[in-house]
């Protein structure tokens, strides 16, 4: 593998892209920035985390063969300067509390670009910072971390960005195109997270379960077509009519393309990480109860994995 160092020259003028969250995807995201000569600034947890980074002399983007290192700049939420556009790619748990950490720096026109899984985090997101605009996204762009500080990029996918109120896309997303970021502005961004989270409803849990890659669930279709059953009418009941379409039938082409592929919660619960359960289940269960909608399947499914995660000593929310 061929490594080598990149000092790019910052296009001007522009606002900085501050990266809160520098797992896989928010360093996916910072290092195509960088090597696009946009000025990118990360947003680390605490000093600690600053100086681990600063004696790793930057973030290490891997493609193929090739390895790049970008020596990006990097600062702790108490940081001074002021933040215009911020891609937040945390965990849905640690998303509200990282943004109230930066809060107090958001300029008036700031935009927010929110890149978390299933949904709840989002809306909580938005409503502490009302004076923001938050935009929403949901990727199928593959990333992986092999190591402290380094990202691989392990499949070209699409990312698509929305605001909610239905506003129209902020010029400033130009840059993403200029860096390889293949995104699409979506008027429909909230029935694209919907049939997202129902698909990661219909896989993920059952693949903790059953301790299987996704192609495992070939022997589970009875249970996966009951699920998709049921979050069908969720979807059709969430005034989400359109992401109920054929959920069945993706659900099964997903699990066919990505057969030997682990899901994200699977591979959280097997590194004894938090997994994300209450943006995903949870948040389905909820929503099935607020308007009234029987869910056994779901809800059994959700209960067992509640168990199981409790079983080995994991957060179960």
């Amino acid at each position: 593998m061929s490594v080598h160092s990149f000092c790019g020259t910052s296009r001007q003028p522009s606002a900085p892209w501050h990266i809160l969250g520098a797992g896989s995807m928010g360093s996916l995201w910072a290092t195509r920035l960088a090597r696009a000569g946009y000025d990118v600034r990360l947003i680390l947890r605490d000093q600690a985390r600053l100086q681990a980074y600063h004696a790793a002399q930057g973030l290490t983007l891997v493609e193929g063969s090739n390895a790049i290192l970008l020596p990006i700049a990097a600062q702790t939420p108490d940081a001074a300067d002021p933040i215009t556009r911020v891609l937040v790619a945390c965990k849905a748990y640690d998303a509200e509390y990282a943004v109230a950490q930066i809060a107090h720096r958001l300029s008036p026109e700031a935009h927010l670009i929110l890149l978390q899984n299933g949904l709840g985090s989002q809306q909580a997101v938005a409503a502490q910072v009302p004076h923001a605009r938050c935009v929403f996204a949901s990727s199928t762009e593959g990333a992986f971390r092999d190591g402290d500080w380094r990202v691989v990029f392990a499949g070209q996918g699409h990312n698509w960005l929305g605001d909610p109120e239905q506003g129209a896309a902020p010029t400033r997303l130009d840059d993403l195109q200029h860096s390889g970021i293949r995104h699409e502005w979506s008027p429909t961004i909230m029935s694209r997270l919907w049939r997202k989270l129902a698909l990661n409803c219909a896989i993920n849990p059952l693949t903790v379960l059953h301790q299987c890659t996704n192609g495992g669930l070939k022997a589970h279709t009875q249970t996966v077509d009951a699920l998709c059953i049921e979050l069908s009418a969720l979807l059709v009941g969430c005034a989400q009519p359109e992401a109920a379409v054929n959920l069945s039938a993706e659900v099964h082409r997903v699990i066919d393309a990505t057969a030997q592929n682990y899901s994200s919660m699977y591979q959280d619960v097997a590194q004894r990480r938090r997994t994300e359960i209450s943006y995903l289940s949870g948040y389905a269960c909820q929503a099935a109860q607020r308007i009234g909608l029987d869910t056994p399947h779901l809800h059994a499914i959700h209960q067992q994995l509640i168990a199981h995660l409790t079983h080995l000593g994991l957060p179960s929310h």
